[in-house]
């Protein structure tokens, strides 16, 4: 199963009022297991940057006026995106964002069913708030020192652990991997693996073993099997 998740940083709180999307982060997880694949643009806004947004995100309209524009982006970003599930933290604020940005250059986007909000995740999983990224970090002992402002891959970055967090998927992971047959995750993409302490017991009978010797008997003597069949005899 593919699912993304995503972040975005605006110049403001409303696409209504002339608001923009000046960055976008994502990250791939498959299986609940975060690949290492991202897309990450800046976006040039066409416009200035309130002073609020710039101390949120620290982004000035300097900094974004060479960037791309989001319809030369949209294409990228919507291959990306394929039919995967789509998980963003308060998720209705980037779907509006992303909706006025698709609108305004007369392209479809996506629909709001894919969305997963991990605001409702919380509430359902925890009676009492706060819900906020940090706070879920605090709850789980998420390492968030890197975020001293919001970056939206960042977020993206520590979303996709609060996420499986939130799902029990890191947990089971984790499990798994204890027991010595599974695997962990890394944001990196990573693979924990552990390797059994006792084998399994083998499969193949004495006779196959005799069978299959006497069929690499008849390849010649420079069949590549000999090679592994005289490393099996030590």
């Amino acid at each position: 199963m593919r699912e993304i998740v995503f972040d975005t940083e605006t110049t403001g709180l409303d696409p209504f009022d002339g608001h923009r999307i000046v960055e976008i982060g994502c990250i791939e997880l498959l299986n609940c297991i975060p690949t290492g694949v991202t897309f990450h643009r800046y976006l040039n806004p066409e416009r200035d940057m309130p002073p609020e947004a710039f101390n949120v995100h620290g982004l000035s309209a300097e900094f974004l006026k060479d960037k791309p524009l989001f319809g030369e982006i949209a294409d990228d970003l919507l291959t990306f995106f394929g039919d995967a599930r789509l998980i963003a933290h308060n998720a209705s604020f980037d779907f509006n964002f992303l909706s006025a940005e698709f609108e305004r250059i007369q392209r479809v986007g996506f629909s709001r069913e894919r969305l997963i909000d991990t605001i409702a995740l919380a509430r359902r999983k925890h009676s009492a708030g706060p819900y906020g990224l940090d706070a879920l970090c605090l709850r789980y002992g998420i390492d968030n020192s890197r975020r001293t402002k919001h970056g939206a891959l960042l977020d993206a970055e520590i979303l996709a652990e609060v996420y499986l967090e939130l799902i029990g998927a890191r947990q089971a992971q984790l499990g798994l991997a204890e027991r010595g047959v599974g695997i962990g995750n890394g944001l990196n993409g990573h693979a924990a693996i552990r390797i059994r302490e006792v084998p399994l017991a083998a499969r193949v009978t004495e006779a196959e073993r005799e069978a299959h010797r006497a069929f690499i008997a008849t390849l010649g003597d420079n069949a590549m099997w000999r090679e592994y069949l005289s490393r099996e005899n030590g």
